[in-house]
């Protein structure tokens, strides 16, 4: 069984803010392989069902970005998913808007939600997809840019980048970690 979790912060207010690009990508996801995400348990909402042929848990953490990992620890040991079949959705600053990139490991590089991961699973060697964001412009501070509302003339190509986080969350389930990341970076 594989489990891919998106990060974000839960509520309205979060919605369609940078820092929730990683909800988005798993809403999507979803809706693409008619999983729904409606069971809440071990502080997530989370679905099973397949994709292409094989059993898989989303999850969107429902404990805020910075407590992430005491969402997802659970998760993984109740179903016995082992870290190697993990992926984590998130934002990344450091990479132009509309990139993604697939990492197998890392460190936190000052993301709150990979620092609480790596805190709980005890390991900075999980699988990541990073979906750009960019840095904010001058004067605006990092914690104003990631919890910002995408603007209307940005949604066109933030629908683009969660589109192919689909595509590229589809072919982790099957598609060997090399040839995934050579396709994709």
């Amino acid at each position: 069984m594989k489990c891919i979790v998106g990060l974000g912060n839960p509520g309205k207010k979060f919605e369609m803010t940078r820092h929730n690009v990683g909800f988005l990508a798993i809403d999507r996801l979803a809706e693409k392989h008619g999983i729904s995400l409606n069971e809440a348990k071990f502080n997530a909402l989370m679905g099973t069902g397949r994709i292409n042929g094989e059993r898989v848990v989303l999850v969107k953490p429902l404990t805020y970005m910075n407590l992430s990992g005491e969402a997802v620890r659970p998760i993984l040991d109740y179903y016995k998913i082992e870290i190697d079949d993990l992926l984590v959705i998130y934002d990344d600053l450091d990479m132009v808007p509309g990139k993604l990139r697939f990492r197998p490991k890392g460190s936190a590089g000052g993301h709150n939600g990979i620092k609480s991961l790596i805190q709980h699973l005890g390991t900075a060697e999980f699988k990541r997809l990073k979906l750009g964001v960019g840095r904010p412009p001058h004067p605006i501070k990092v914690v104003d840019w990631v919890l910002m509302n995408y603007r209307k003339d940005e949604l066109s190509e933030l629908n683009e980048t969660i589109d192919n986080a689909v595509t590229a969350a589809t072919d982790f389930v099957d598609t060997d970690w090399l040839a995934l990341m050579n396709r994709y970076n």
